[in-house]
């Protein structure tokens, strides 16, 4: 059976209405409000951060401005919008170890998103590493996170992203929940206007 014009035309404009999704959603993640990079201004300064950029190849500094973004969500408690620089198949994964046993919790980015945004958090990112192979990213970076203006935990944030199209999308947040020894607080000591910091470390 021939398909009639107007099932054409129903294609076409089902078609018309994914690209123009699509485009939607490469806008809002490219319109993003990044500022200063978050990752360089808690790890880098002053020259060290010019001599960092000037490093840095394209696709890194792509990769990095959606982490930052991530950052800036994370810290801000805007979990909706985390989502967004997400694929919709993306998780997120917690590990930890209790009583000398490993734990983990994982959750997907529709599940992120519908928890909706939470009370504002102090997280420090720092030393990231950035690895792109191809259309695939990697970025290791240790942290330290205070709530409530209080001593938390630390540990590693770990993000993988692939290309599509033009934009970085994560696929994938693992981090780690520890304390001293077993993670560090940030270079730069403990976080201004905080309580709780871990001592000589």
């Amino acid at each position: 059976m021939r398909p009639t014009s107007h099932s054409r035309r129903s294609d076409r404009a089902r078609r018309s209405a994914r690209t123009l999704a699509a485009i939607a959603i490469a806008l809002a993640i490219a319109t993003a409000p990044f500022g200063v990079p978050v990752l360089y201004a808690q790890s880098l300064g002053g020259q060290q951060l010019a001599r960092a950029g000037a490093s840095l190849s394209a696709s890194q500094r792509a990769v990095l401005s959606v982490v930052d973004s991530a950052m800036t969500f994370i810290q801000s408690g805007e979990m909706t919008r985390l989502s967004d620089l997400m694929t919709p198949e993306a998780q997120i994964y917690a590990t930890t170890a209790r009583n000398g046993s490993p734990a983990h919790r994982m959750r997907t980015a529709p599940q992120q998103r519908i928890t909706g945004n939470r009370p504002p958090i102090i997280e420090r990112g720092y030393d990231a590493e950035v690895r792109v192979a191809g259309t695939m990213a990697v970025v290791w970076m240790p942290y330290d996170l205070y709530t409530d203006r209080k001593w938390s935990h630390c540990g590693v944030d770990v993000f993988t992203l692939m290309q599509e199209g033009t934009s970085w999308r994560i696929v994938n947040l693992s981090y780690t929940v520890e304390q001293p020894p077993a993670c560090q607080v940030h270079p730069s000591g403990p976080a201004a206007g905080t309580t709780g910091t871990p001592k000589g470390r």
